[in-house]
């Protein structure tokens, strides 16, 4: 059985429907020393990001990152060999074989972490279906209320004729989406595989939690998920810059920034108006240019 890479699927639901899946069985020999045909190979296709492992020994066998890559992880069992393979001058009639080897079977579990370069980090309402709908052709939900986003979306963002970069719009996270809370470690296991993170936080949240509380709290569940996301570059960006009046947005952003003591580049946007988001694209591009490939 073959695993093969294919970037037009973006979810493993199909598993959830059919989860068997056996190969062809070979046929038995014949007469006049004719081999009996093999069983065709099983090829099933994933998405990018599937990480292969076995349920039963938890060994890792193997990450789909490439278009077309394909993975064994199940071999169809060796053929047996006829009385023929053991005829010689002194044997002409031997009556000895071999049986053939039964295939491999195996429990698998699949896990798909998705590929890209930029991965959005908020709570619910932050505005990460916004931003990626504004900067890229991915056209996710978006709506006045949280948990509007229920899975990964990618999209690829264009600069100029020949640079483009991959951006993923996670599920919005809550307190405790370390321990399992909400979508939880679902979807903060896709974040591990992107190589700039963008923190989105309110301007001026609605439910009244501060941006600085809001930024505090989701460092604390990164720490306890992974502590390399912690490490992970991320940049701080303010959304939502049309709610507020004149120069208020950045002045707020300002003084969060002080008291967050935050020493990596900040952005105030906002995705309806498009206000700051071909300088956001620019120095993302800029910087990915700098920063070392994924693997």
């Amino acid at each position: 059985m073959i695993l093969e890479g294919d970037s037009g699927l973006n979810t493993l639901v199909d598993f959830r429907h059919r989860r068997i899946y056996k190969a062809q069985n070979g046929v038995a020999g014949k007469g006049q020393e004719k081999y009996g045909k093999k069983g065709d190979d099983i090829y099933i296709r994933v998405p990018l990001g599937t990480v292969v492992t076995d349920e039963l020994s938890d060994a890792a066998l193997g990450d789909v990152t490439q278009p077309g890559q394909r993975l064994v992880v199940a071999r169809g069992g060796r053929g047996g060999l006829g009385n023929v393979h053991f005829k010689s001058s002194t044997n002409r009639a031997p009556r000895k074989f071999t049986p053939g080897a039964v295939g491999e079977e195996l429990q698998l579990h699949l896990e798909l972490k998705v590929l890209a370069d930029v991965g959005l980090l908020g709570f619910p309402n932050a505005g990460k279906s916004t931003l990626i709908s504004t900067v890229s052709a991915a056209r996710p939900k978006v709506a006045d209320y949280p948990f509007t986003t229920l899975y990964p979306n990618l999209g690829v963002v264009r600069v100029g004729m020949d640079s483009s970069f991959v951006i993923a719009d996670v599920p919005g996270l809550i307190e405790g989406a370390a321990s399992g809370a909400g979508l939880g470690v679902q979807f903060l296991k896709h974040l591990q595989r992107t190589r700039l993170l963008l923190h989105l936080v309110e301007i001026a949240p609605i439910d009244q939690i501060s941006p600085v509380l809001a930024v505090r709290k989701l460092e604390q569940e990164l720490v306890k998920f992974d502590r390399k996301l912690k490490n992970k570059p991320r940049w701080l960006v303010f959304t939502k810059k049309d709610i507020v009046e004149g120069n208020e947005a950045r002045e707020i952003a300002r003084q969060v920034v002080g008291e967050l003591n935050w020493d990596a580049p900040w952005f105030v946007i906002s995705s309806v108006t498009r206000h700051g988001t071909d300088e956001l694209v620019q120095k993302i591009m800029r910087a990915l240019n700098d920063l070392p490939e994924q693997t």
